[in-house]
């Protein structure tokens, strides 16, 4: 699961800076608090890459999805980013645990007496 959903938060990591380079162009906004506000995403990005195994990782996940969909207010194409990568934020949480899962069962297999064929002689 660690590797999916680390790829996606990259992705949003760029996301969030292309986002803020979008928002300087508003006259209303200040650059200091556009890249404030995108800073602190763009870092939650890369501490939630460590973070997503651990308890609470993959709800700070959907809390960082809905306030990229609620950038859309600033950036209208960010509605449209936003839906787009909490889509693949649940993709990767879900195909994400069914490979662990999988390794798992596949790892317990590989260390049973039957499987490493000890029993055929």
């Amino acid at each position: 699961m660690r590797t999916l959903c680390s790829s996606t938060l990259i992705g949003e990591f760029f996301i969030i800076g292309f986002a803020g380079l979008v928002a300087m162009k508003d006259p209303g906004l200040s650059m200091t608090t556009v890249w404030t506000v995108s800073g602190i995403a763009m870092f939650l990005c890369l501490v939630l890459c460590g973070l997503v195994t651990r308890p609470g990782g993959v709800a700070l996940g959907w809390a960082l999805q809905i306030a990229l969909i609620a950038s859309g207010f600033v950036v209208p194409t960010m509605f449209f980013m936003g839906v787009l990568f909490a889509a693949l934020w649940w993709a990767s949480v879900h195909f994400g645990r069914k490979v662990d899962e999988a390794k798992a069962r596949f790892a317990a297999q590989a260390e049973s007496p039957q499987a490493s064929g000890a029993d055929a002689a």
